[in-house]
């Protein structure tokens, strides 16, 4: 019904963005803030309530915070509002809300008033909950909750609520508001929180009990990711044999937003021939369990990144079991605007993925099929995955170029004669994979002036503006290793040309 009523009012994403346009002026009116501190107007703050919560509302059903993100007077707006503490905790609350939707995590973390985040939603949280309206200051629990289940995501979140012992509240909250074991199974990931809740055993009694006995099939999901975190019901799984016991080749991790282009994935794959596990087939019983084994049943794991991705839990957990698993994951992007970030970030680490935005379908299924014939080689330092609070030891995988990639695939030695797919094909059979997506559009003819830049030009002023298209391109730092090997590869191959040219003369 919400998707429906979001249809008829914004048939096109355009009317949705100038709303958005006019709703930022609105909020970034200074006068109305006077009038807010002042108490002098009901009018001004009245109208501010309603276009905060407006703005909230609609990042809260229409998935489009990467859009907001690149919308900073929004962000600017509602910072300055922080700094000004006479302003009611109402307007703290849409403020903190729609930062916490649209700053990426390692922004939100850099804000100074972080504390103040925590402690004023939980401020908020136990008077509403005190009020037998359930309704303090025009907001109710329902709102409070939802907004705070956004923010719960943000590890740093979690963190301060260990740190502040405020667990409590929510178990006492869950009964009446389900949505609580969402916001305590996004927690759970955080290891002082599950110890915790480990030392809670009336509460650990009420959730084994529920997962067997409760008819509400999302609060079964959320308890069951809870234990999952927990290790309730897995730290004594049987771990099936790795070499033996591969049903799959390949398993799609995805939000279901993202269920669509999803689904024509899938079915190129499965016309490439490769087994493929993906939960609209083959999903039954425990959700945690069936992960579980379609991840010990598979090869490689692709993560299907989008905001959407980020934000569930069940895909943090899918992500993260597969990580410990060591399996080859293998990321691809498929929100526009997106860029991973928390503990997304961390499960990819620099790890080159396709983006499904960038390019044609069929060109970023050819990329896909590249990426997928890379042999795996597994971790030397793996290390449990911990949330970012915790020390870790990355891990280091190492890859091995597809050895279908050769120079009879390519053609002619000729490099001024090769077209943008032959230079591809070059990159990537030299494992030069970062190479391949900065130079995507570049033919043989762009590599040699390039390699001519890089030996003729100060290297220092050629490495700058490689690194400055590189963050614009693909938002990653430039590999001196590729591009020394680049350069080597290069002056390998002229050498090469004018010895066969002399021995032709």
């Amino acid at each position: 019904k919400e998707e429906q009523l979001n249809q008829i009012l914004f048939p096109t994403k355009q009317i949705l963005f100038n709303l958005i346009e006019v709703l930022i002026r609105v909020v970034s009116y200074e006068p109305f803030y006077k009038d807010i501190s002042n108490q002098r107007s009901e009018d001004g703050p009245m109208f501010v309530d309603i276009t905060l919560h407006f703005i909230l509302n609609i990042l809260q059903t229409q998935n489009i915070s990467c859009h907001f993100q690149l919308m900073t007077n929004l962000s600017d707006a509602l910072l300055l509002r922080v700094t000004n503490k006479s302003i009611p905790n109402q307007y703290f609350f849409y403020v903190y809300s729609i930062l916490g939707e649209i700053l990426s995590e390692e922004k939100s973390k850099e804000l100074e008033f972080t504390d103040d985040m925590g402690n004023s939603y939980f401020a908020m949280l136990e008077q509403t909950w005190q009020q037998p309206s359930k309704t303090y200051k025009h907001l109710i629990v329902s709102v409070l909750l939802r907004a705070f289940l956004t923010l719960s995501k943000n590890d740093f979140i979690p963190q301060k609520t260990a740190d502040s012992n405020k667990l409590c509240l929510l178990m006492e909250m869950c009964d009446d508001y389900p949505i609580v074991y969402d916001i305590i199974w996004a927690f759970s990931f955080n290891k002082d929180i599950q110890k915790q809740l480990r030392s809670n055993a009336p509460f650990m009694s009420k959730l084994i009990q529920l997962a067997k006995q409760s008819e509400n099939e999302q609060i079964r999901k959320a308890i069951d990711g809870i234990l999952w975190n927990l290790d309730i019901n897995h730290e004594n799984r049987p771990i099936t044999d790795k070499q033996n016991t591969k049903v799959f080749d390949i398993m799609i991790s995805y939000s279901h937003k993202e269920k669509v282009v999803c689904k024509q994935i899938y079915d190129e794959l499965i016309e490439a021939g490769y087994r493929v596990w993906i939960d609209f087939d083959q999903m039954h019983g425990n959700v945690m369990d069936a992960m579980a084994q379609a991840i010990e049943q598979s090869n490689t794991v692709i993560i299907c990144m989008s905001e959407q991705y980020r934000k569930s839990n069940y895909c943090r957990a899918e992500a993260q079991y597969a990580f410990q698993r060591e399996r080859k994951i293998v990321p691809i992007l498929l929100q526009k605007q997106y860029k991973p970030d928390g503990w997304l970030l961390f499960i990819i680490g620099q790890l080159l993925y396709v983006d499904f935005n960038k390019y044609e379908f069929p060109r970023a299924m050819q990329m896909l099929h590249k990426e997928l014939k890379v042999e795996f080689v597994v971790e030397t330092n793996a290390a449990p995955v911990r949330s970012q609070e915790d020390t870790v030891v990355a891990h280091s995988t190492a890859y091995i170029s597809s050895p279908e990639i050769s120079m009879s695939s390519i053609g002619s030695e000729n490099i001024l004669e090769w077209t943008q797919a032959q230079v591809q094909d070059w990159l990537l059979g030299h494992n030069l994979r970062q190479l391949s997506r900065l130079f995507t559009d570049c033919d043989g003819r762009s590599i040699v002036y390039l390699s001519k830049y890089i030996k003729n030009c100060e290297f220092e002023q050629v490495l700058k503006l490689l690194e400055a298209d590189s963050v614009r391109r693909i938002n990653e730092s430039i590999s001196l290793i590729e591009l020394s090997c680049f350069h080597s590869l290069m002056h390998e191959h002229k050498k090469h040309l004018q010895s066969m040219h002399s021995s032709n003369t």
